[in-house]
């Protein structure tokens, strides 16, 4: 069923902001009040495609008409009713209502952009995430012929104009009032207000705010259909790198003007910039799975004799979210689009590129301009340089860079740099976490490291491979992972590959084909008991180790050790409330300012005194509202609850990427029982 003011299905065209943002003020306040239910009932009609038309039946008399070329509804005048009170009529406002968002305009960049894009990134296509494999993550656009530094326009002024100032005041009171009413309030009207301040942002050069707009409207429709990749936390990442943007641009964010440098930063730039890079000698990799609500593909990375990370993407809408697994692992034998590379990206993951002509973004997106030539080369192993030297980064140093680019617009984070190249050893599966549930363990350097599945999806080989390399305790692996943000460190598994030296006498080891080059891509290729081989003396591990057992003569396997839980600032009480916020709106934080002043006392109790006075803040202006003569409440612009919400949720998020940078940094480990590493409690 189509979600009424959702993603829209795979049945419905996509439509541009702008065109949803002109339709819906063209409705009468009268007919604004019947938008969204009338969104919902029209997301129950059958839709027919006809060429570049998709007809909607309406009712017995009435018929819909949107016209998408290329599947894109590009003007208003394309959505066409028959009633008699078109074209200021309800069912126009509906069905963009209904259909997903697209590109803002033809200008857009080929960065899909969130999340992920897509999306960032991530927007056209999928939202900015963590990485490219979850629901949430950047999928990349099919590779379009690049546009070079050299055609670049003029630099705009060096601080914001008078023009994008009007824009960004008008954008921050839409994002305000979005996050004042809540997901269950933030209905059609208030959403196609937040589009049109986008749209004028976009038109005034401000383009990475007008992508930020879209990408909150795209999450907000996605909590208010249920969408099945529908996650709270990326909601409110959305709106505060919407309202973080707003606030610096503005007047009054910040004590004296930003630089020239961050208010270009701030602007963004309308199309991703590619630049000539001459020749490159390209060493594959992996090849990882790119997983959206809307698109599905694969992303392979691969390593210039410099050691600089650089991607090729290979990703494609999909029409029918059942069948999005398949066509994300399928693309991974689709051919690799440089040149006239005869390579699928499952080879190039393994082998190579030798490009001239090539150019590239500062992101590392590879272009594929009709002047790129390229040939198959030879790759080499993860033991050799240039690839080696990836692994060479200590692992607090690799953190620290990935957090640190996390805080970065997603078009301007150097390619992997939120990726982990790390030398592990399995210890195999134990409590973990404050909940205490089972994950795979890892020995890294000293650190007990969990290892997590990229993507939860079940048509991705992810959860079945750390299933298997759960019962092979001892197993040395070198592995490139993307870094989950937590108290305690933690991993999500991309590739896993043979370590230097080799396995030694006893232990357990792969034992790949020749063709998978000692590597292994988890998210494409389901490995099988035969890739693994295990000592004949080794005994099947238990998948809960409630006690050291003893240990019996001869050499044995690492087992699965007893992680000591240290006690865990109480983070959650602060995100908890800026969440609610975000579901519930100004009203519930008010509504429940006694557990919220409760809330307060547990945070200074830990020591987060900063916390504590941020929620009070919080909650007093959730509860502030003002009044006429009458007392009665009358409307504001919910200015200083937007800023406190704001203050709050950036304190939340440096205080996780402390405590994450801690985990990695600090945690100092002890020998346990049968020299086994054991993390000490800090």
């Amino acid at each position: 069923m189509t979600s009424p003011t959702g993603t829209g299905g795979s049945a419905w065209p996509a439509v541009r902001p702008d065109v949803v943002a002109e339709v819906v003020a063209g409705l009468s306040a009268r007919l604004q009040k019947r938008l969204d239910g009338a969104a919902a009932k029209l997301a129950e009609r059958p839709v027919e495609p006809s060429g570049d038309d998709w007809l909607v039946a309406v009712d017995e008399e009435t018929r819909l008409v949107l016209h998408a070329p290329g599947g894109v509804i590009t003007d208003a005048a394309g959505v066409r009713c028959g009633c008699l009170l078109a074209p200021a009529c309800v069912h126009r406002a509906a069905a963009v209502m209904v259909c997903r968002l697209a590109d803002a305009g033809p200008e857009a960049g080929p960065e899909a952009g969130p999340e992920g894009g897509p999306e960032g990134g991530p927007e056209g296509g999928p939202d900015a995430g963590p990485g490219p494999a979850s629901a949430a993550g950047p999928a990349a656009a099919a590779p379009a012929a690049p546009a070079t530094a050299s055609a670049a326009p003029a630099a705009p002024a060096a601080g914001p104009t008078a023009a994008e100032q009007a824009a960004v005041r008008q954008l921050h009171r839409a994002a305000a009032a979005v996050l004042a009413a809540g997901t269950g309030g933030a209905g059609a009207v208030l959403q196609a207000e937040l589009l049109r301040a986008g749209h004028r942002a976009r038109l005034a050069g401000l383009y990475r705010p007008a992508a930020a707009a879209v990408a909150v409207v795209t999450r907000v429709r996605a909590a208010r259909s249920g969408e099945p990749d529908h996650r709270l936390a990326d909601l409110a990442t959305a709106l505060r790198e919407l309202l973080e943007l707003t606030t610096a641009l503005g007047p009054a964010g910040a004590d004296e003007a930003p630089s020239a440098a961050r208010t270009a930063e701030l602007r963004g730039t309308a199309r991703q910039a590619y630049a000539e890079a001459g020749g490159l000698r390209l060493y594959g990799l992996f090849t990882e799975p790119v997983l959206t609500a809307t698109h599905a593909g694969v992303l392979s990375w691969a390593v210039d004799a410099t050691g600089r990370l650089s991607t090729v993407a290979e990703v494609m809408p999909h029409a029918d979210p059942t069948a999005a697994a398949p066509q994300a692992v399928g693309a991974g034998n689709r051919a690799v689009r440089l040149g006239d590379a005869l390579l699928s990206h499952r080879e190039f993951g393994r082998a190579g590129l030798a490009v001239q002509g090539a150019t590239r973004s500062a992101a590392g997106r590879l272009g594929a301009g009709a002047s790129v030539k390229a040939v198959r080369a030879s790759g080499v192993a993860w033991t050799a340089e240039p690839v080696a030297g990836l692994w060479a980064e200590p692992p607090a140093a690799q953190v620290a860079r990935a957090l640190a680019a996390a805080a970065l617009p997603y078009e301007s984070r150097p390619a992997g740099s939120d990726l982990l190249f790390l030398d592990v050893t399995l210890l195999g599966a134990a409590p973990y976490g404050p909940a205490g549930v089972p994950q795979l363990l890892a020995d890294c350097a000293g650190l007990v490291v969990a290892l997590r599945p990229a993507h939860d999806h079940p048509g991705l080989a992810h959860r079945g491979n750390l299933a298997l390399l759960a019962t092979a305790p001892g197993l040395r692996l070198r592995v490139v992972g993307r870094l989950e943000r937590a108290a305690r460190p933690e991993l999500r598994l991309l590739a896993i590959g043979t370590p230097p030296g080799g396995p030694g006498a006893g232990e357990p080891a792969l034992a790949l084909p020749g063709d998978r080059a000692d590597r292994v891509n988890l998210g494409l290729e389901r490995m099988q008991t035969a890739d693994l081989t295990l000592p004949a003396d080794a005994a099947p591990p238990a998948p809960v180790l409630a006690s050291p057992p003893a240990a019996p003569a001869g050499p044995q396997a690492p087992q699965a050790p007893q992680v000591s839980e240290p006690p865990e600032a109480p983070v959650h009480l602060l995100t908890r409330r800026v969440e609610q916020a975000v579901t519930g709106g100004r009203q519930a934080l008010a509504l429940g300012a006694g557990t919220s002043a409760a809330d307060a006392v547990q945070l200074r109790a830990a020591g987060l005194a900063t916390g504590a006075a941020l929620l009070d803040g919080l909650r007093a202006t959730a509860q502030a509202r003002p009044r006429d003569v009458f007392g009665r409440v009358v409307a504001d612009d919910h200015d200083a609850f937007a800023a406190a919400w704001l203050a709050a949720a950036c304190y939340g998020e440096e205080l996780a990427s402390a405590l994450c940078a801690g985990g990695w940094a600090r945690q100092e480990c002890e020998e346990g029982q049968e020299g086994q590493a054991v993390p000490a409690a800090r």
